[in-house]
């Protein structure tokens, strides 16, 4: 049985033995987080958007826009706090705004659950801004193993949380009151995104959407609406990220780039924070690469693709330049 090099072949039966796993063997799973971390952020972003929320609240019933008539719009925060009651007035913003932000999240968990992907609970991010909240994440712990499972994961959070903004805009536009130059005694002026103003055209036609005095669930729509826009957008490892990756992703990084090149530009001709999440996602996107798919391979089929363009009309539809303007 020798080659004549030396080495002996071996045997035609050792070479049909397959080299298959254990038949009780399972991959190691990632350590499960502690539901109490999230629970204390969930509870802060609670107390948070109620503080916000109660200036939301009682600006409607007193038929003024929200922030009128003061020159620090931060130090209303303070007063639910001082005055307890008022907190009670946050409640319709608070609610809905974290059912839209807790949608967003199980969209993406559920997704990961049907991939068998580990994934955590969903993590609240209080903070002491005028929408009470910088969002919520969920940490993926385990790799993501095909491209339609990257493409299903990043696309049904944004799907998910459009699917309650929706209706709760729609019903903040409809019941809206009506207020000629109300926007221009406000010290912060709140932008109107595209699905705001076709629901303003539908409901109230001939109306300036500038004239429409939200209710506090359209409020926390329109903030929701903005989360999404924000998550969609292709680059580094947002939720379009994700999906630009699954499409194409020896594109990803020149996309991810030009994204956050564009709007560190948009920042600078019209909302400053654009320009800040624009560098924030520059570094970023320099610094950690998209992890990359077990099986780069596959195929993204037609639906996923006619999905992908689903992903861009939420996009459009949720996205504004002006999201915030202080006067």
């Amino acid at each position: 049985m020798s080659e004549g090099n030396g080495r002996t072949r071996p045997p035609v039966e050792i070479l049909d033995i397959p080299f298959a796993a254990p038949p009780d063997y399972r991959p190691p799973k990632p350590p499960e987080d502690a539901l109490w971390p999230a629970l204390i952020l969930f509870l802060l972003t609670v107390v948070s958007t109620l503080a916000v929320g109660a200036e939301f609240g009682l600006s409607y019933a007193q038929n003024r826009e929200p922030f009128s008539g003061y020159q620090d719009p931060f130090a209303l925060m303070l007063l639910p706090f001082q005055h307890p009651a008022l907190l009670a007035m946050g409640i319709p913003f608070s609610f809905t705004l974290l059912l839209i932000l807790f949608t967003h999240e199980m969209g993406h968990y559920v997704a990961c659950r049907i991939y068998g992907i580990n994934a955590s609970y969903p993590y609240f991010i209080p903070a002491p801004t005028l929408f009470g909240t910088f969002g919520a994440f969920i940490r993926i712990r385990s790799p993501i193993t095909t491209r339609r499972a990257l493409f299903d994961v990043g696309l049904a959070g944004p799907v998910a949380g459009f699917l309650v903004a929706l209706p709760a805009l729609a019903y903040g536009v409809a019941s809206s009151r009506i207020v000629p130059g109300a926007e221009a005694s406000s010290a912060v002026v709140f932008g109107h995104p595209l699905l705001e103003r076709l629901l303003c055209a539908q409901f109230h036609p001939r109306v300036d959407v500038t004239w429409l005095l939200l209710n506090p669930v359209g409020r926390a729509a329109i903030v929701g609406l903005l989360v999404t826009a924000m998550n969609l957008l292709p680059a580094w490892q947002l939720d379009g990220g994700h999906i630009m990756y699954s499409l194409t992703s020896e594109r990803h990084p020149r996309v991810s780039l030009a994204a956050s090149l564009a709007l560190i530009g948009l920042g600078i001709w019209a909302w400053n924070g654009w320009a800040a999440w624009g560098i924030i996602l520059l570094i970023l996107s320099l610094r950690f690469k998209h992890p990359p798919v077990y099986d780069p391979w596959q195929p993204i089929d037609p639906a996923r693709r006619l999905w992908a363009f689903g992903a861009l009309a939420i996009f459009v539809l949720s996205f504004t330049p002006w999201p915030v303007t202080l006067h």
